[in-house]
């Protein structure tokens, strides 16, 4: 039964709630212009520092699963500040870093405590909100899960360029810090600590999806067709400093460009829903960015690589990451209506950890560009095949109630 609001109910300012989502989203990309000459101040090659990104994207997996449980047993406020601190500290060991390794560990841990304000700030919303107010909210929370990416490597690349890239983490470190200064002082807590989160039903729901070939079919596939970007997003900077012989800040906002193909995709998703089927509108967008990267690799391969060249064609390829993203995770969550929470979670831990695998894969060979062409490539047919598995048990689930 849901919780009735009343004037008792806590506030919590919505300005530090989107602070929280926006430190999260904006921690994962703001690194990525300054890569190259973070590689060269530490004598690392670019597919070490590219783990840095990578690491980054297993942090936020891992923190879908456990931060919701862990919010319900101990409280959002002092779950979400543990989170918070564990995000700034880890800023200050970035900023600090004496090698490579060190700095991509600390990005690890970094991901980790930013993946509580994205997690926990649309739980706080729902806890003190009413379901038309809840709903305006989350809205301004999604913005920002979309914003951070965007804005990211444009501060990021003005930062490396003006101040050096440790200035980045200590930047970092300071937004980690003035957030959790303001939640100790203007969050309240928002839940009933102390609830029984019943692990044994958690596990018990997770199982049964990770066993039903249409939820898995979906999960993989969206991930495939929508995280397997940041495979591209590693490499950018390397393909267009190193490669294609452009200065950081060029990189950075070729990037921005780049990311922003996927409010395109989801502006147009929301337009063409009404008239064509969830699955449809799925698999034609993948198809967009499995033809866009296709003809990636063929320019890499055949020696036609440019900086227009490769704007247009991976920017297709974010417009159909941006409509594969919600028709993707519509399709998942809709395997099993009675467990939508732990399908959420899941599918979401799913997609980041696709995310974090192609991504180290484009970090091998010494051709940043032809590796994630490759991989951008692959994983768009892992995506078709995965989707066409799914489709084809959930019309045998239908025809099975029917």
């Amino acid at each position: 039964m849901s919780r009735v609001l009343s004037e008792k109910t806590p506030h919590a300012p919505l300005w530090l709630l989107a602070l929280m989502v926006f430190s999260g989203t904006l921690g994962m990309h703001i690194f990525v212009p300054a890569l190259p000459s973070a590689a060269v101040d530490l004598g690392a090659s670019a597919g070490t520092m590219q783990w840095a990104v990578t690491l980054y994207i297993l942090g936020l997996a891992a923190g879908q699963l456990v931060y919701g449980p862990l919010s319900d047993r101990y409280g959002r406020r002092s779950v979400l500040m543990g989170g918070l601190a564990l995000y700034t500290v880890s800023g200050l060991a970035a900023a600090l870093a004496p090698q490579a390794h060190a700095l991509v560990l600390a990005r690890l841990f970094q991901a980790f405590g930013g993946c509580a304000g994205l997690v926990l700030g649309r739980a706080i919303v729902r806890d003190t909100a009413a379901p038309g107010e809840a709903a305006k909210r989350l809205a301004l929370m999604n913005l920002m899960v979309t914003v951070g990416p965007s804005v990211a490597p444009l501060v990021g690349g003005l930062l490396a360029s003006g101040f050096g890239w440790r200035s980045v983490f200590y930047f970092l470190f300071a937004l980690g810090l003035t957030g959790l200064v303001c939640s100790w002082l203007l969050l309240p807590e928002t839940s009933q600590p102390g609830a029984n989160t019943n692990v044994r039903v958690l596990m018990r729901n997770y199982g049964q999806l990770l066993a039903s070939p249409a939820f898995l079919g979906y999960s993989v596939g969206g991930g495939c067709a929508t995280t397997s970007m940041y495979a591209f997003i590693a490499a950018a900077p390397f393909i267009f400093v190193d490669q294609l012989h452009r200065s950081i800040h060029e990189a950075s906002i070729c990037i921005a460009l780049l990311v922003s193909g996927i409010w395109l995709g989801s502006a147009l998703t929301s337009h063409l829903i009404s008239k064509v089927s969830v699955e449809k509108l799925l698999v034609r967008a993948n198809l967009a960015s499995v033809a866009a990267a296709a003809v990636f690799l063929a320019g890499v391969l055949s020696g036609h690589l440019s900086v227009v060249f490769t704007i247009v064609t991976i920017f297709i390829f974010t417009v159909g990451v941006g409509m594969a993203a919600p028709t993707a995770l519509t399709q998942a969550i809709s395997v099993d209506p009675r467990v939508i929470g732990s399908a959420s979670g899941l599918y979401g831990f799913a997609q980041m950890t696709v995310g974090a695998f192609c991504t180290s894969l484009a970090a091998l060979g010494s051709n940043p560009a032809l590796a994630a062409g490759l991989v951008l490539t692959g994983a768009g047919i892992v995506a078709q095949l995965s989707f066409w598995v799914a489709s084809r048990r959930m019309r045998q689930q239908v025809a099975e109630v029917a």
